[in-house]
C-alpha cells in the first residue's frame, strides 16, 4: 500500500457529470480537489443520447449556470444543433434542448479539468473507502494506491456492480466497453449503506449513409440561437459582410463556428411491423425473462415497454440525431432495446427510412447498485459516513442534467465543510436543484428519478428565464461565479426592473404600456414605444413578468407561507420515538430520514398534517442547539465575506 503524499480537502470519485461538476465547484471555491477515475479518456462521457436540456432539465442546466457551474457553457460551445421546447406554451414550461457533439462534449471538459486550478485529475479505479469512527479518511484504488481526503464525493453512475444485457448475453461494465466497479459497492456496504439494483438502457448507433433521409421529417434549430450559458458575450466571435451587419454569430471555438451552422435531426415512426417483431421475440428481453433485478426508467421506456404498455398504439415517434460532426453515427432515439442482437437488426430495419440501416454498436440495457437517497441529507452528506457525499445516479437519478446538479451542490457542500462553513440547501421555492434534493431525501425513489416541472408546487417562480435572478447572487456569494459574470447579471437585472417601471408609468392613450402588454394578444415587440436596446432575454423577462404579475404574485404569497414552516428547525438529536400521539409509521419514517426543518418533515410520506403540528409543540419544549446544516438564506446571513474571490 502507498499512501500519496498530499492531503486533499475534497477527493471526487467517478468523472461523468456529477463527477465534474462537483470536482470544478470544490476546486473553484479553493479546496484542494482530486479527481480520480477509471479512464481519464471518458471524463464528461455522454454514455446515451448525446442531448442535454429538454423540459426541466434545461431548467436544470440554466440554474447550474447561474449558480457558476460548467454543463451550460460547455453544451453551449459543443452544441449541433439548439431548440426551444414548449414555446407556445406558458413560461413555466420553455426549455432549451441541445443537441450535442458527444466527443467534443467530452474532450473539452477533460481540458477543462485538466486546466483547472486546486484541482488534480488522476487515473486508478476506486476499491474501497476508508473511515474511522464513522468520519471518512482516505480512499484506496486496485493498484494499492491510498489517497487521503477529508472528504470524498461518490458519482459512481452505472458502474457500481454494473452488469449488461444483449438478449441472454450477460456481460460486467457499467458502460460498454468498460469495466465496472466491483469491491467499492462492499466498502459502502461496510459503513452502513443500504444498496439496491436499479437498470437503465441505450439503443443502438447507426450508420449514416445507410439512411434513407429522404423519408424522414427534417427538424431544424431555432434562431436566434437559445444558448444555455447566462454569460457567453465574451466568447462570441462575429462575422459580418460588406455592410458591416452581423449575419452570423458564434460562440469562439465553438462547433457551431466550425461548422458554419446548426445540423438538423429528423423525425420518423416505428410500423405495424416493429410491434410485430417485439411481440414474437418478447420472451427473449432480459426484461421480460426475469434475468434483469433492477426497475427501468418509467419515462424514457424501452421498446419493449412501449408495445407492451401502449398496446393500443399502432406507432411511436422515432428521432434520428447525429452524434458528432466528425462520426456517421446516429443515435436512434426511442428504440432502446436490449433484445438479441439479430431481433435489433429487425427492429431498426421496421423504422420508416432505415430499411437498409446498419448498426454500429448495438443496444443493451446495464442494472447497477444505487444508494435509496433517504439514506442522505439535504447537503448529500451521507447519514452513515461524516464527510462521506453521494451525487448522480447513485442516488436513483436518471440523466445527465440531474446528475451534473447534485455534484455541483456536492462540490459546494463538500467544500464549505472543509473550510468550516455553513452547508448549502436551496429550498423549493428557490431553484428545481432544490425539488430534485428535497424529492430524493424526503420521498426516495425505486425508479430512475427524472425532474418534470410538474414536480414543483412553484414553478411559475423557477422559469428558465430567471435562473440567474434565483441563484447567481448565491453562486457568487459562495465564491463559485466569477464577478466578471455577477457584474453581467446586476446589470441585467436593473434593466429588468427600469423597464418594468417605464412600462407601469407610460401611457399611450388611456393605457399604460404595461396594462397593454399585459392582453393576451400583444407581445413586447409590438409595443408602440419599445426599447430596442434591450436583449431578447431582457425583453422576454419584462414580458413574462408584467404579464404574469398576478399569478407570480400569488405564487409568492404561497411561498412566505410555506417559509413559516420550513423555517423552523429540529434539533439535531430530537428523539421521535418519545412523541406520544405521533403514528408508528411517522415514528419510524422521521426517525430514518431525520429532516432538518417541520417543512423537510411536512413533505415525507406518512407523516399527516396532525403529526406536524404535534412535532411543532414538542419541539418547542425541547433545548436546541445550532445546526451545522442551513438553509442558503441562514447561510448568508453569517457568511457575508467569502474568503475566496471567484474572480477566474
Amino acid at each position: 500500500m502507498f499512501t500519496y503524499p498530499k492531503e486533499y480537502d475534497v477527493i471526487v470519485v467517478g468523472a461523468g457529470h456529477a463527477g465534474v461538476e462537483a470536482a470544478l465547484a470544490a476546486a473553484r471555491i479553493g479546496c484542494q480537489t482530486l479527481l480520480l477515475t477509471t479512464n481519464v479518456d471518458t471524463i464528461g462521457q455522454m454514455s446515451c443520447n448525446p442531448a442535454i436540456g429538454g423540459s426541466a432539465k434545461g431548467h436544470l442546466v440554466r440554474e447550474i449556470d447561474a449558480l457558476g457551474g460548467e454543463m451550460g457553457r460547455n453544451t453551449d460551445l459543443t452544441g449541433l444543433q439548439f431548440r426551444v421546447l414548449n414555446r407556445s406554451k406558458g413560461p413555466a414550461i420553455r426549455a432549451t434542448r441541445v443537441q450535442c457533439d458527444k466527443k467534443a462534449y467530452q474532450f473539452r471538459l477533460k481540458w477543462v479539468c485538466e486546466r483547472q486550478a486546486n484541482l488534480d485529475v488522476k487515473q486508478g479505479q476506486t476499491v474501497s473507502i476508508e473511515a474511522e469512527n464513522q468520519v471518512v479518511k482516505a480512499v484506496t484504488t486496485a493498484t494499492g494506491v491510498r489517497y487521503t481526503g477529508k472528504t470524498v464525493i461518490i458519482t459512481t453512475g452505472t458502474f457500481l456492480h454494473g452488469l449488461m444485457h444483449i438478449g441472454k448475453d450477460k456481460q460486467h461494465g457499467g458502460r460498454s466497453g468498460e469495466a465496472p466497479s466491483i469491491g467499492l459497492s462492499e466498502s459502502l456496504r461496510i459503513l452502513g449503506i443500504e444498496l439496491r439494483r436499479l437498470k437503465t438502457g441505450t439503443p443502438p448507433r447507426l450508420l449514416k449513409r445507410s439512411i434513407d433521409f429522404s423519408r424522414l421529417e427534417a427538424q431544424g434549430g431555432d434562431s436566434p440561437i437559445p444558448y444555455f450559458s447566462q454569460w457567453p458575450l465574451e466568447e462570441f466571435h462575429v462575422e459580418q459582410t460588406g455592410n458591416c451587419e452581423a449575419q452570423i454569430s458564434f460562440p469562439q471555438g465553438s462547433v457551431l463556428e466550425k461548422i458554419g451552422g446548426q445540423l438538423n435531426c429528423y423525425l420518423t415512426k416505428t410500423t405495424a411491423r416493429t410491434k410485430e417483431i417485439v411481440r414474437d421475440n418478447l420472451h427473449l428481453s432480459p426484461m421480460y425473462s426475469g434475468e434483469i433485478e433492477g426497475v427501468g426508467p418509467r419515462y424514457c421506456p424501452s421498446i419493449e415497454d412501449k408495445m407492451v404498455k401502449f398496446a393500443e398504439k399502432e406507432t411511436h415517434q422515432i428521432f434520428l440525431e447525429p452524434e458528432g460532426v466528425a462520426t456517421d453515427e446516429i443515435y436512434i432515439n426511442g428504440l432502446s432495446t436490449c433484445l438479441p442482437f439479430e431481433v435489433q437488426i429487425q427492429l431498426v430495419r421496421s423504422v420508416v427510412g432505415c430499411e437498409n440501416a446498419e448498426i454500429i454498436r448495438p443496444a443493451y440495457a446495464v442494472e447497477y447498485d444505487y444508494s435509496p437517497p433517504t439514506q442522505i441529507l439535504p447537503t448529500l452528506e451521507t447519514k452513515a459516513c461524516e464527510g462521506l457525499f453521494l451525487a448522480g445516479q447513485i442516488n436513483g437519478t436518471s440523466g445527465y442534467e440531474e446528475a451534473a446538479a447534485q455534484g455541483l451542490m456536492a462540490g459546494i457542500n463538500a467544500a464549505r465543510k472543509c473550510q468550516g462553513k455553513p452547508l448549502i440547501v436551496l429550498g423549493r421555492n428557490q431553484a428545481y436543484i432544490g425539488v430534485l434534493i428535497d424529492d430524493l431525501v424526503n420521498l426516495g425513489t425505486n425508479e430512475p428519478y427524472r425532474m418534470f416541472t410538474s414536480r414543483s408546487e412553484f414553478r411559475l417562480l423557477l422559469r428558465h428565464d430567471n435562473a440567474d435572478t434565483r441563484l447567481s447572487a448565491i453562486g457568487h456569494e459562495i465564491g463559485l461565479l466569477p464577478s466578471r459574470h455577477f457584474s453581467l447579471f446586476t446589470a441585467k437585472r436593473d434593466q429588468i426592473d427600469a423597464e418594468v417601471r417605464r412600462l407601469e408609468s407610460t401611457r399611450v392613450g388611456r393605457d399604460t404600456l404595461a396594462q397593454m402588454l399585459r392582453r393576451p394578444e400583444v407581445s413586447y415587440e409590438q409595443l408602440p414605444d419599445q426599447n430596442r436596446f434591450l436583449s431578447m432575454p431582457v425583453k422576454e423577462s419584462v414580458e413574462i413578468e408584467i404579464k404574469y404579475e398576478g399569478y407570480i404574485t400569488r405564487q409568492l404569497i404561497e411561498v412566505g407561507r410555506a417559509e413559516k414552516t420550513n423555517g423552523k428547525t429540529v434539533p439535531d438529536q430530537f428523539d421521535y420515538m418519545s412523541v406520544t400521539g405521533l403514528s408508528r409509521e411517522a415514528r419510524q419514517k422521521l426517525s430514518t430520514i431525520r429532516p432538518l426543518t417541520l417543512g423537510q418533515a411536512s413533505r415525507i410520506s406518512g407523516v399527516s398534517p396532525a403529526d406536524i403540528g404535534l412535532l411543532a409543540v414538542w419541539i418547542k419544549r425541547f433545548p436546541t442547539r445550532a445546526k451545522s446544516q442551513e438553509s442558503a438564506g441562514d447561510c448568508f446571513s453569517g457568511c457575508n465575506n467569502p474568503s475566496q474571490d471567484a474572480e477566474q
